[in-house]
C-alpha cells in the first residue's frame, strides 16, 4: 500500500503536466466550461423556440431573429465547450439545436404559387432602394442610368432627393411620380415609366406611398413598403406596421400587387412571413437569393440579413434578381426583371 500511495506522488506531476498539454480541465474547470457552454446554448435555444412558435416574442429576439443562421456560431461554440467539459447532456444540446437552427436556415416557402394562366404582356424591372437620409442620392440616380428600371420605389427620400427626382433628366426617364417628403428618414417615392394613379398610401411613422400602374391594359398596384424597425420600446409599431402591408396584402387579391422596399423583416419573422402567406412571393427568393444580405452594406455579403425585399402577386412571376452596391446608404439596392402575366377569371 505504501509502495502504491508513493508511486501515486511521484506520477502526479506527470499526469498534471499531461493534463495542462492537452488543456484538459479539472473537476472545476469542466463545471465552469459546462456553465459557459450552456448560456449561448439558452439564448439560442429561446430564439429558435420563438421561430418554431411562429412568433416573434420580446427584445432581443426579433433583433437575433434576423439573423438566424449566424446562430450557427454560438452553437458551435457551445459543442466545443461542452466536449471540454465532458457533458453528454450539453453536446446533445448542441447538436440538436444545431438541426433546428440548420432546418430554418432553409429559404421559407409558403406553398406553391398557381402557374398564372393569362399571357405574358409585359417584362418590368424594378428596384427598390434605401438611401438613409437620402445619402445614396448620386448613386441612385447613377443606377436609374444604367440599369434602366421601369418603376422604382425609394425610401429614406429627403428634400435633396426629392429634387434631384424632380430634374429635367429624371423627369423624361420617369414621367410618372409619387412622391412623399418630409424628416430624412420619413420620404418615399414611387417613379414610374407607365401612367400612375394615386392610390391612398398606408399609415406608418414613415411614409408608404402607393400608387396603380397602367402597363398594356393591365392595372398594377404599387405599394412602398418603409414600417419602422424592430427597435427596443417599438415592436408593437414595427407588428402593426407589417400587419397593414399583410392587410394591403390580403385586399389586393387577385390583381397584379407589387410591395417594394425596405421592411425591416427577414424571412425569420413571423410579421414578414405573414405577408407571404397571402400569396405574395419574395422575387429574391424565387431567384435563388433568398438569403443574400441587404443590410447592413459595410458587412455585406459576409454578413448582414436581407430586409429588402421586392414580393410580387401570382400575375407576376420572377425571372432574375440582383442587389447593388450603392455608396452613401447602409443598404443595398434590389433590382429584380419580371413578367407580367395578364390576369384571367
Amino acid at each position: 500500500m505504501q509502495t502504491t500511495v508513493a508511486e501515486d506522488r511521484a506520477a502526479a506531476p506527470t499526469r498534471s503536466a499531461a493534463r495542462r498539454l492537452l488543456w484538459l480541465p479539472d473537476g472545476r474547470g469542466r463545471r465552469a466550461a459546462a456553465w459557459c457552454a450552456a448560456l449561448p446554448l439558452a439564448v439560442v435555444s429561446v430564439v429558435v423556440g420563438c421561430r418554431s412558435a411562429d412568433a416573434d416574442g420580446i427584445t432581443p429576439i426579433p433583433q437575433l431573429l434576423a439573423f438566424l443562421p449566424w446562430l450557427l456560431v454560438p452553437v458551435a461554440l457551445g459543442l466545443l465547450l461542452s466536449v471540454v467539459a465532458r457533458w453528454p447532456l450539453g453536446c446533445g444540446w448542441a447538436l440538436a439545436a444545431a438541426a433546428v437552427t440548420g432546418w430554418f436556415v432553409q429559404p421559407y416557402d409558403s406553398g406553391p404559387a398557381p402557374a398564372p394562366r393569362g399571357p405574358v404582356i409585359a417584362q418590368l424591372r424594378v428596384l427598390t432602394a434605401n438611401l438613409e437620409f437620402g445619402g445614396a442620392t448620386d448613386g441612385l440616380l447613377s443606377a436609374l442610368r444604367r440599369e434602366r428600371p421601369d418603376v422604382v420605389s425609394v425610401q429614406e427620400c429627403d428634400v435633396r432627393c426629392a429634387d434631384a427626382l424632380g430634374s429635367a433628366a429624371v423627369r423624361e426617364a420617369y414621367p410618372y411620380r409619387n412622391i412623399i417628403t418630409g424628416r430624412p428618414a420619413e420620404g418615399s417615392a414611387i417613379l414610374s415609366r407607365f401612367p400612375l394613379t394615386h392610390e391612398r398610401g398606408l399609415r406608418g411613422e414613415l411614409a408608404m406611398p402607393g400608387s396603380v400602374a397602367r402597363i398594356a391594359g393591365e392595372r398594377l398596384h404599387v405599394q412602398v413598403a418603409h414600417p419602422m424597425p424592430p427597435m427596443p420600446g417599438q415592436l408593437d409599431i414595427w407588428r402593426t406596421e407589417l400587419g397593414r402591408l399583410r392587410g394591403y396584402a390580403a385586399g389586393r387579391s387577385p390583381e397584379p400587387t407589387l410591395i417594394a422596399g425596405d421592411f425591416n423583416a427577414s424571412q425569420d419573422h413571423a410579421a414578414f412571413r405573414a405577408i407571404l402567406d397571402t400569396g405574395m412571393r419574395d422575387s429574391a427568393r424565387d431567384a435563388g437569393l433568398s438569403r443574400t444580405p441587404s443590410w447592413p452594406s459595410d458587412t455585406t455579403p459576409v454578413l448582414g440579413t436581407q430586409i429588402d425585399h421586392v414580393l410580387v402577386s401570382n400575375a407576376l412571376r420572377p425571372r432574375t434578381a440582383r442587389f447593388l452596391d450603392l455608396p452613401d446608404t447602409d443598404h443595398r439596392a434590389l433590382l429584380v426583371e419580371l413578367d407580367l402575366h395578364r390576369v384571367t377569371a
